[in-house]
């Protein structure tokens, strides 16, 4: 099942350096250019535009690669 979120929540993903967190910024359901590279999303196949907390930096992650956290 995919996980759904919105603008707001607080998650984590793995990096290269380890674990990551931070906050939904928005749902992309279309093709468009968003965190530095071309999003092929779709309302079937939707991606996430998150910013890191640690760093601030946007990035697109698929909904798989994310997990709700507490914070």
């Amino acid at each position: 099942m995919t996980s759904q979120f919105k603008p707001g929540d607080h998650v984590q993903w793995h990096t290269p350096q380890g674990k990551t967190t931070g906050v939904v910024q928005d749902k992309i359901t279309s093709e468009t250019h968003a965190g530095g590279r071309k999003v092929a999303a779709s309302p079937d196949d939707p991606q996430y535009l998150v910013k890191s907390d640690k760093t601030g930096k946007e990035a697109v992650h698929k909904p798989d690669s994310l997990t709700a956290t507490d914070e």
